[in-house]
Parts: C-alpha cells; structure tokens; sequence
C-alpha cells in the first residue's frame, strides 16, 4: 500500500508536473517552427520561380528551378561580399578576442586600484547602442581616411565588441583555481608564460563563445558597411543583399536564393562551433 501511495504522488506523475511539461514542449515547438518555417520557405522558394511563389507558395517546387542558385553560385555579386564579410569578420574577431583576452586577464587575475572602475567603464558601453555613435563615428573614419577601407569597419566593430567579450572572459578567467597559477609559478613560469601556455588552453570554451558571438555579429552588421563603403568591391553580404535585392526587386524567387546562401556559412560555422558556444556560456555558472 505504502509503494502504491509512493507511486501514485511521485512528481513525475502528477497531473500539475505533466502539464507544465506539456505546456514547455508545445512553447518549443512553437517557437521552433517560428524559426524553422521561414527558413523552409526560403530554402523551397529559392527552387521555385514567381509563377510558383504566387499560386503555391508553400507547396513544393513543380518543376525544380535549380538556376536560381546555380547562377548565384558562379556570380561575383555573390562571392566577392562573401569574402568580403569572411575577411572582416575574421579579422574583427581576432582582433576583439585578441585584445579583450589580455585585458580580461589583467581585471581577473591582478589587483590594483581602479580595476573595478575601469571595468565598469567596459560594462557601461554594453548599454551604449551603436546607431547612436554612427554620426560621429562616421566623421572620425573620414578625419583618418578610413572610408572605402576595411579597417573603417574592423576597428569599430571590434571596439564595440571589446564589453561583452571581456565580461564574458574575465568570468572564466576569475574561475580558474589559484592553485594552478602559484604551481606555474613555483615552475618557473612567468604571469605572460601562465597566460599563454595555461591559461588560454584551458580557456577554450570561452574562447569559442567570445569567438562565434564576434564573427556572427560581423556577419550580420549592415548599418556600418553601408556607411563606410561607398565602393561595391568593399560591399559586405548584407550591403550585397541588399543591393542584389533593388536589382532583383521582381524576381523573389533569385532574392530568397540569394538570402539562403548568404546565411549558410554563419549556419556552417555556428553548428562547428555549437558545443564549445554553449560550454562557454553555462562555465561560469558551473564552476564554483
């Protein structure tokens, strides 16, 4: 009687347990198919033409129009802001992820008077919106003559990258035991030596995260490419996008074959990286 009882109030049973996890499957659900959907149509409608889009939009293609993306896939429209977009966003991340590994570092691991009012400073420009510095930001890049030039769009991104980065960084680094680093240097090794030989290695989950949040928003930035790059060799994928789209504003079809290639590296990489980025975000709540 007793392990009846046990069985019947187990919380797995209970009718309030199976309904709020009812209630949290169909929330993921729906939410998934407000992300999987469009993504569908997008991917089917780019092997359609308009005549299909019009009359059948969610419907499977009949015939197959596989020019769409062929024709993509052999246009420098397409592939020259695709490595336009693959230089800057690499190189905007190694520079943000670079520096704010330093800087995260220095605010982790040393004391001195002012490091939590200079971190406060780097916390602060978290809530500093960019659109609001485009104005002058955009005189400053022409007073050192870095419009039309990669680096009008690699400095800043990264400049604003550098608070969150660095949050994200110091969390790691600030739980990594004492113990390792009075080893390291019982050893021999000096702080700069414990910072690159010890503490990156182990870092690397955080890294990754630091690393897929930086090339993802330098994938997606269009408002500073548009202002920077007045030459269509510099165009980015979402300037490209953009203009592609004015060209084609008739033809849907080519358009949502143009966005789905677009976004298939930022996909590619995310899904790489996916394991580290996660592991990166849930470090610092796991570590004591």
């Amino acid at each position: 009687m007793t392990g009846r009882s046990a069985r019947a109030t187990a919380p797995g049973r209970r009718p309030g347990a199976r309904l709020r996890t009812l209630l949290l499957h169909a929330t993921v659900i729906v939410l998934g198919a407000f992300i999987v959907v469009p993504i569908v149509y997008g991917v089917l409608g780019g092997f359609k033409d308009n005549a299909q889009l019009a009359t059948s939009p969610f419907g499977l293609p009949s015939p197959w129009v596989f020019s769409n993306y062929a024709d993509l896939l052999v246009s420098a429209s397409f592939w020259r802001p695709l490595g336009n977009s693959a230089l800057i966003g690499v190189a905007t991340t190694l520079l943000v992820v670079g520096v704010s590994a330093l800087a995260a570092f220095v605010f982790a691991r040393f004391a001195f008077r002012g490091r939590e009012l200079i971190f406060t400073l780097f916390s602060v420009g978290l809530m500093f919106p960019f659109a609001v510095a485009i104005l002058p930001l955009f005189i400053l890049l022409r007073t050192f003559g870095l419009l039309d030039n990669p680096l009008g769009v690699i400095l800043p991104q990264a400049a604003f990258g550098l608070p969150v980065t660095i949050i994200v960084l110091r969390t790691f680094f600030r739980n990594i035991p004492r113990e390792i680093e009075e080893a390291a240097t019982l050893d021999g090794c000096t702080a700069y030596g414990f910072f690159w030989r010890i503490l990156l290695p182990m870092a690397r989950p955080a890294l990754a995260t630091v690393s897929v949040l930086a090339i993802v928003a330098s994938w997606n930035n269009f408002m500073l490419p548009l202002v920077v790059f007045n030459d269509p060799n510099w165009w980015t994928i979402p300037v490209g996008l953009r203009q592609f789209q004015g060209q084609y504003s008739t033809d849907t079809a080519r358009v949502l074959a143009y966005v789905v290639l677009a976004m298939l590296p930022a996909l590619g990489f995310y899904s790489i990286a996916e394991r580290h980025l996660i592991g990166g975000l849930t470090a610092g709540a796991t570590k004591g």
